[in-house]
């Protein structure tokens, strides 16, 4: 049986305005679950607005900030916060997810910069996310993010995740094409990185296209199918983690929607396998499978 997080579970996607139309006309059996950012929405009227009612009342919703700024050095942006707040009971979504980054200085940068590995670095942002989840009255999960700089690093990534993770009491949204990106870009083992996660902090998991610049650069577009060598690291992660739920990312160069549909069929293709293994594995001797 595939675990469930707070009532998620399976092969889920990241919905884009190009495909809202054909989701309303055609639900897609192929997805489980969506992944919606709440400023995409929050305070949207309209027609626009008033579609919204239709996705969160057929599909369980993960909310996915794009702008809290987490690691930033500007005062916590609580208004937000608690927008987001209301924003997540009044439409039921499940879990509140935002980036292990920061996000402006001043003014919106409109990218994902990535904190120092310091432990100084740790009890700021774990202060911040208590606060955060303190607002919003539940647990969320922070994302391990790609970068292109390691600036006054202490210490490595895994254990900073792991310092952060303790510390702030939260969970890990988990992606896997960042993994992949960071370990070409920075020479390390993206499976040693993987077993090196503390499997019970994980709630759900990312996974994206991304672009090819150079043999040592890759570059985390979310704009091309998913490669290979990430699908063999997401199968890697389900047989240590078993088959946690798992968004497809899709933000530019949108493909025809069945060609989308066809990677969230493969997520829970390659889940489906995985779990079948892991119950194999678990079965005790002579005993039955759960």
């Amino acid at each position: 049986m595939m675990p469930v997080i707070d009532g998620i579970a399976g092969a889920g996607l990241g919905l884009r305005r190009p495909y809202l139309k054909a989701f309303r006309e055609e639900p897609p059996e192929e997805v489980d679950f969506l992944e919606l950012a709440p400023e995409n929405w929050i305070g949207v009227g309209g027609s626009l607005g008033g579609q919204l009612g239709f996705f969160t009342e057929r599909w369980p919703v993960i909310a996915h900030g794009l702008s809290l700024s987490i690691g930033g050095p500007h005062p916590l942006n609580e208004s937000l916060v608690r927008d987001v707040g209301e924003w997540l009971d009044k439409h039921g979504v499940r879990l509140y997810s935002e980036h292990l980054s920061y996000t402006s200085d001043e003014g919106q940068l409109y990218d994902l910069l990535p904190i120092p590995f310091t432990s100084e670095a740790v009890r700021y942002v774990a202060e911040r996310i208590r606060r955060v989840q303190d607002i919003l009255e539940r647990r969320i999960a922070v994302e391990n993010v790609s970068y292109y700089a390691s600036m006054g690093a202490e210490m490595d990534e895994p254990e900073f995740l792991r310092a952060v993770l303790e510390e702030a009491d939260c969970g890990l949204l988990l992606d896997v094409n960042n993994i992949f990106v960071n370990s070409v870009n920075h020479s390390y083992d993206p499976y040693a990185f993987l077993d090196a996660i503390p499997a019970e902090r994980v709630l759900y998991l990312h996974t994206a296209g991304h672009y090819d610049e150079a043999p040592d650069l890759l570059i985390d577009t979310h704009g091309a199918a998913v490669k290979d060598e990430v699908w063999a690291l997401l199968e890697h992660a389900y047989s240590r983690l078993g088959p946690r739920p798992t968004v497809l990312e899709r933000d530019f160069n949108q493909p025809p929607l069945p060609e989308l549909l066809a990677e969230v069929a493969r997520i829970r293709d390659i889940q489906q396998a995985s779990g079948t293994k892991n119950q194999k594995i678990a079965a005790p001797s002579g005993g039955k499978t759960p």
